[in-house]
């Protein structure tokens, strides 16, 4: 009986107790970790959006994800760790409005989601277009009596915009930054940039635009325009 304890119990006996040693320390340092939640607000991320299909809302909601585990590993929590995917694979033009289950949160498999604020997204989708439009420079200024802006040119005269169709056809022109022209007695050029004020639609040429002003005389009096 005491060789088979000796051969059973004392074989390798420090090797054994250095273990339980640990799986109790390891024990300990779960079971002590406290339990913290934390209110993560993320950007909802798009996958697989259709080429020709573009996002016609104007402002897609962002997600208030609460997740809930270790503390330590709350504390190490970082921007990227914890994100909302929706996949848009053959999505077609029209209203959708999705589901936003916690099961689809990304994020540390230690962490527990507790709840997704807001539960549902409704987006409207429209199909792409690209086009161009004029450019319609903004002139202002003080000038000489006698002389007034007899012209107004720009280079390029077009620029190409892309984004929802409805959108982008109901842009007009894209308009410059303003030029103060104050001054000019014949002619001078500015370089400025042009814009859509629709934030849905993107100008595609990043060039600046050259605008000319070209001054002639005017009748007396006339100083301002």
């Amino acid at each position: 009986m005491k060789d088979f304890l000796r051969r059973r119990v004392l074989h390798n006996f420090g090797i054994k107790l250095l273990s339980l040693a640990l799986a109790v320390g390891l024990w300990l340092a779960v079971t002590r970790d406290p339990v913290a939640e934390v209110a993560v607000e993320v950007p909802i991320e798009f996958r697989n959006i259709p080429e020709n299909l573009e996002i016609s809302t104007e402002s897609v909601p962002r997600a208030e994800i609460r997740v809930r585990g270790p503390q330590r590993i709350v504390r190490r929590l970082q921007p990227a760790d914890i994100y909302y995917e929706i996949e848009l694979s053959g999505m077609k033009p029209g209203e959708r409005t999705f589901d936003l289950p916690a099961q689809q949160v990304h994020r540390p498999r230690e962490l527990e989601v507790v709840q997704v604020i807001p539960s549902q997204v409704h987006l409207t989708f429209d199909t792409r277009l690209t086009r161009q439009v004029p450019v319609r420079p903004r002139v202002f200024g003080i000038f000489t009596e006698g002389y007034q802006i007899g012209h107004i040119e720009a280079q390029p005269a077009t620029i190409t915009i892309s984004g929802p169709s409805k959108r982008v056809e109901a842009v007009e022109a894209a308009i410059t930054d303003p030029v103060d022209a104050s001054g000019t007695m014949d002619h001078a050029t500015f370089v400025r940039h042009a814009y859509v004020s629709d934030p849905l639609v993107q100008v595609m040429d990043p060039n600046p635009v050259r605008v000319t002003v070209i001054m002639e005389k005017a009748p007396a009096g006339t100083g301002v325009r």
